[in-house]
């Protein structure tokens, strides 16, 4: 096994176990990492007559065991997508505990109501995903048709980007890697099945995130400060965004707390409402701009007037929202049995986060320096480079959302029992399964983007004010030049889930160390190298690079980490998509062209914009299809076997 991808547990399997001594703990684990032992012989049965209370573990004697590894806990996961650029999801790390079986056919009636459970959750969590990102991106649909891609819309960004950073700064990654694994612990060992660690935590993290909210207010002035620079200018108001930051600031609380009662939920195998309250969270926002369009007058930028009708509106109604996100989970934890009287307190248990927690906080801190030069350099060099930049960003991740989270949340339970049991082999299975699957499906998809970017920023934000000023069609440019990123954006993602399968903290924040160091230098020639207007374009491109040596750094690292990572059966099919998604795209260009000439045009709105499209998709997707099944590319299995059976039924 290679250097530091020790499982948490030590492994035996059948007649191994009568030779075994008391293992000792792997070096380098802590006690939360490695919290079982394995017995033999007399030894098991001394073990099993000690106080199980005092005892992480159930040990039962017998001398037919099999099995060495159960998981203690719900396999799931959680994910927490960085604000920004930053390409991480953070994964908790194992810490699956051991249970030894007393003989190899004994059935384990109650692990498979929890896989039911779990299967019909994942189908549930992936539906709300779906939903929420729809209903997430038409909000921002809207919001450019109401605000516009200008300065209005910049400032209202940058100040809505602050609560999310501070937010993951506090607590985020914390909770998204650590709190979850520690509730499961304290449920099943303490006595009240972890009602009062709840309760502590709870109480704690709340008045620690009412206290952050506050200081975050106070200094509203120095943060927008931070990202935008020192003074209004004719690009970049200062005044209005810090006004803005006073009103969505606070959502920094109910951000927090609405996290940590996803975690209680979660950890109690409770996973519907925290999956769908971003939903309700959108349908919220959507009122909100219903309601500004409704409020008479203008958000005045000569001088900012904190009474401004619209700007309450929006401000206030946009921490409504994530309120109602949070609070719509106390009828769920109720139902549960989680009690709200606070209880103060320190757990010791909790000190078990700290190494994990700083390089979390290392590795947020990294990727907001690159987010700050990146909104510097777009605010100094146009009213709309903010905004224009954060929505062909949300919208090139929008393929990633439906297809790579999906396919990763399948793999990543895969991944992390392997690396748990030390089969690195199957890990390197899982890592080139899931690179190769992201090709096939976000492949075809850059190249049609690429093709046709600017027909989408058009079709997408064109309606009402979104258009002004050709912004639409910039943001559509911005995706184009972008969308090459899309591939190494769900590999570094991939990578890095890996990384934290093996309980590394520690790589992940060094390859967001190379991401970042590589790309500020680009975003600073940026201005240097082109007019104000076409900024955004090489800031845009400048991010999906950084991502492309993160890939290219990432798959190094795991190949040094596993010995082996099977990169050349990735790097083929990268090859063979990679062509027939460009020939699918030529020629849907060349069709779309033509019938343009024929006919005299498209026009320029969004009508025409999404004629093309569809145009461009009839034709795009046979050509690729049919490229693909000429190179036999396996990962298509099942739709050519799909495409078989409708070809024999039809014949029949």
């Amino acid at each position: 096994m290679p250097a530091g991808a020790l499982p948490t547990t030590p492994l035996v399997r059948g007649a191994d176990l009568p030779t075994l001594r008391a293992q000792p703990m792997p070096g380098g684990l802590s006690p939360d990492q490695a919290p079982t032992q394995l017995f033999s012989g007399a030894a098991l049965r001394a073990a099993a007559a000690q106080d199980e209370a005092a005892m992480q573990t159930r040990i039962v004697s017998g001398t037919g065991v099999r099995a060495a590894l159960r998981a203690g806990a719900e396999p799931g996961t959680q994910a927490y997508p960085w604000l920004g650029d930053s390409p991480t999801e953070l994964i908790p790390a194992i810490t699956d505990d051991t249970e030894l079986l007393t003989r190899p056919e004994a059935p384990a009636p109650a692990q498979q109501p929890k896989g039911r459970s779990l299967g019909r959750s994942t189908g549930m969590m992936a539906i709300a995903s779906l939903v929420s990102r729809v209903t997430g991106f038409l909000r921002q649909i809207v919001l450019v048709a109401v605000l516009s891609l200008g300065i209005v819309n910049s400032s209202y960004t940058v100040a809505n980007t602050l609560p999310n950073i501070v937010y993951e700064l506090l607590l985020g990654g914390v909770l998204s890697s650590v709190m979850i694994p520690l509730l499961v612990r304290a449920q099943r060992d303490d006595a009240d099945g972890g009602a009062a660690y709840t309760r502590k935590l709870l109480t704690v993290a709340g008045a620690a995130l009412l206290v952050a909210t506050i200081v975050a207010m106070l200094s509203a002035g120095l943060l927008t400060r931070l990202y935008l620079g020192g003074e209004t200018t004719a690009t970049a108001n200062l005044e209005l965004a810090t006004a803005f930051a006073w009103l969505l600031l606070p959502q920094i609380f109910f951000y927090g707390i609405g996290a940590l009662f996803g975690a209680v939920l979660n950890s109690k195998g409770v996973f519907g409402p925290f999956a769908w309250a971003p939903v309700l969270n959108n349908v919220v926002v959507l009122v909100v701009l219903g309601v500004y369009v409704l409020v008479p007058g203008e958000i005045s930028l000569d001088p900012v007037e904190m009474g401004n009708a619209k700007l309450l509106v929006l401000g206030i109604g946009t921490s409504l929202g994530i309120a109602v996100q949070a609070l719509i989970l106390l009828p769920a934890l109720r139902r549960v049995g989680v009690s709200f009287t606070p209880l103060w307190g320190w757990d010791p248990r909790l000190r078990s986060a700290g190494g994990l927690a700083l390089w979390v906080i290392g590795y947020v801190l990294i990727g907001q320096a690159g987010y700050i030069v990146t909104t510097r350099v777009a605010a100094a060099a146009d009213g709309g480079a903010v905004a224009i930049y954060s929505n062909a960003w949300l919208l090139l991740q929008v393929p990633y959302g439906v297809l790579g989270v999906s396919l990763l949340t399948a793999l990543m339970p895969r991944m992390s029992k392997a690396a748990a049991e030390g089969r690195i082999d199957d890990v390197v299975i899982d890592l080139s399964l899931g690179s190769r699957l992201s090709t096939v499906f976000l492949v075809p998809i850059s190249a049609l983007l690429t093709v046709f970017g600017t027909e989408v920023g058009v079709a997408l934000f064109s309606l009402g004010h979104g258009d002004r000023d050709g912004g639409a069609s910039t943001l559509g440019a911005a995706l184009a030049v972008s969308a090459f990123g899309l591939l190494p954006y769900a590999v570094t993602l991939l990578q890095l889930r890996v990384f934290y399968a093996l309980t590394d903290s520690r790589t992940p924040t060094m390859i967001q160390l190379v991401i970042v160091v590589a790309k500020i230098p680009m975003l600073l020639l940026c201005p240097v190298l082109l007019p104000p207007e076409k900024v955004v374009l090489g800031l845009a491109a400048a991010n999906s690079l950084s991502f492309v040596i993160g890939a290219i750094v990432g798959q190094w690292l795991l190949a040094r980490r596993l010995g082996h990572v099977a990169t050349g059966e990735v790097l083929r099919t990268i090859g063979t998509t990679a062509l027939s998604s460009v020939v699918g795209a030529i020629v849907a260009y060349g069709v779309v062209l033509g019938i343009g000439h024929l006919f005299g045009g498209w026009g320029s709105g969004a009508g025409g914009a999404w004629a093309q499209l569809v145009l461009a998709l009839v034709v795009a997707a046979p050509v690729m299809l049919a490229m693909l099944w000429v190179f036999r590319q396996r990962e298509l299995e099942p739709v050519w076997r799909r495409l078989g059976g409708s070809r024999a039924r039809t014949r029949a």
